[in-house]
């Protein structure tokens, strides 16, 4: 009895290829929003207009917004006429942005690449895939593959981005971005394998559907939680980490790596006995729990290098699991035939919360008030919770 149990637990060849394969393109995808935030400030400065703050964060916030405005349509057309095609087209915009960005004379023309990066949004559809890939029973190991690329390449980017910029300059980091879409095409195009999209009656998916659905719009409400709070967090993190430790920002990736790796590795075992009990809600209400905690403690810590660095372990810890277990719910409660669309307006709110988190994490800091970024992300955090506790189970 027991036997056949660990077997259906276990990932088959194909599922491992494609949740590998798809966590590298979705790990590369994400670079692109991440690799210029550590660095982009201060580089700018060397391009005509680098210098208007306004126009700078634009720049930043600009792929944001129109990934926000195309997860849905592309999320449709995965529906429609596969994942593999969507992916590929999306990445051909994302490597037309970057060349646009790498080969810019001034600010105006870095803001046009990256709002044509943006309209390049593939998440929904590599969602999907990893979805469409593996068995219910696995998917949530699968989706900690891709969930915790996220995680990966915002770590990535702190150690790759000052690097780059100092060797190659601002152009240099944007080919180097556009190299990655590069790879990412190459990968959609012949290493992840063909997977079975289910054959079902041709349904016309409406946006009403998903936004009628109320367990879909918790699991929205949730993603945008996660993404403001990462996005928030790190606009005064690197600032007091620096100061606390006497790190500049060349070297804040010696810190940000093992609190990263050490948050992987004890993510771990609550993903598979989440798995294995399927305690799928209760994952979500103590790791959400988890959040309010750390940042509201945060404050209190803001003076300790040590206190601050284990909070950020426990911050990380939350959201690595809460990255792997959101999208493996939507997969499960969205119904077979509006899957993608129901992934792409989960997508839109990701891409809205990492915007309207550093807008306004900015705005909280700019105000001199670094405490208040934490309390205004613990109290999201204790609303978050208090809708997932609200819910009827999950799984």
């Amino acid at each position: 009895m027991n036997a056949p149990t660990r077997t259906r637990l276990k990932l088959t060849p194909t599922e491992r290829r494609a949740s590998v394969t798809l966590a590298l393109l979705f790990a590369s995808r994400m670079l692109g929003l991440f690799l210029l935030t550590p660095i982009f400030a201060v580089a700018a400065l060397s391009i005509p207009g680098g210098n208007d703050a306004a126009r700078v964060g634009f720049a930043l916030g600009a792929y944001g917004l129109t990934q926000a405005f195309m997860q849905i349509p592309l999320g449709m057309a995965s529906d429609r006429y596969g994942r593999r095609p969507v992916i590929v087209f999306g990445m051909l915009l994302f490597i037309a942005g970057g060349v646009m960005c790498a080969l810019a004379s001034d600010i105006n023309w870095i803001i046009a690449g990256r709002i044509i990066q943006g309209l390049g949004a593939v998440s929904a559809a590599i969602t999907a895939w990893v979805a469409d890939a593996t068995r219910p029973e696995v998917r949530t190991r699968a989706m900690a593959m891709v969930g915790g690329s996220i995680g990966i390449s915002f770590a990535a980017s702190l150690v790759l981005s000052p690097m780059l910029v100092g060797e190659f300059g601002l152009s240099g980091l944007f080919w180097a971005i556009s190299l990655l879409g590069f790879v990412c095409l190459l990968i959609a195009c012949f290493v992840v394998p063909t997977v079975p999209q289910a054959k079902l009656p041709i349904v016309q998916a409406r946006p009403r559907d998903v936004l009628g659905h109320v367990d879909l719009l918790r699991l929205n409400f949730g993603v945008f939680c996660l993404h403001f709070i990462l996005m928030a967090l790190f606009i005064v993190a690197p600032g007091l980490l620096a100061t606390l430790g006497g790190y500049s920002s060349s070297n804040l990736w010696e810190v940000y790596l093992p609190v990263i790796l050490l948050s992987f590795v004890l993510m771990v075992p609550a993903v598979f006995y989440t798995e294995t009990r399927r305690a799928h809600k209760i994952a979500l209400e103590v790791a959400v729990a988890g959040l309010v905690v750390v940042l509201a403690l945060m404050p209190l810590a803001r003076h300790s290098f040590l206190g601050t660095v284990i909070l950020l372990i426990g911050f990380f810890i939350a959201f690595n699991i809460l990255e792997a277990l959101q999208p493996s719910l939507v997969s499960r409660v969205a119904p077979a035939e509006y899957k993608g669309l129901a992934l792409g307006f989960y997508n839109t709110a990701q891409s809205l919360g990492v915007f309207m988190g550093g807008v306004t994490g900015g705005l909280l800091a700019s105000a001199q008030r670094p405490a208040a970024v934490f309390l205004v992300s613990s109290a999201l955090a204790f609303v978050w919770f208090l809708i997932a506790r609200g819910s009827k189970p999950l799984a």
